[in-house]
């Protein structure tokens, strides 16, 4: 079943997030070579998909998992929440309807 994890940033966690990218990206290219990785990706502080220094608020990642539990334990596992990235983070059940 598919699994939506939104995580929200601490503030000013651009420097965290930097340090921490390299490890939280492998993880997501694992799920993504595994085909269970259906998007992830950063929320801009501002509307630009390029925001720069003022950084990101958080993160979206839409993956397969065998169950909620699994979601969960993925997600308290990212590199971006042991390096203090991540205030927090919410896992549910997600159904696609639209979309390739």
């Amino acid at each position: 079943m598919l699994y939506m994890i939104y995580s929200t940033d601490i503030e000013n966690s651009l420097e965290f997030r930097k340090a921490a990218r390299p490890a939280h990206l492998a993880r997501l290219e694992e799920l993504d070579s595994q085909g269970r990785l259906l998007t992830a990706g950063p929320l801009p502080a501002i509307d630009s998909d390029t925001p720069a220094e003022a950084g990101f608020t958080g993160s979206l990642v839409v993956a397969e998992f065998d169950s909620l539990e699994d979601a969960r334990e993925w997600a308290a596992a990212d590199p971006y929440v042991s390096g203090g990235v991540y205030e927090n983070s919410l896992v549910k059940p997600f159904k696609k309807v639209y979309g390739k």
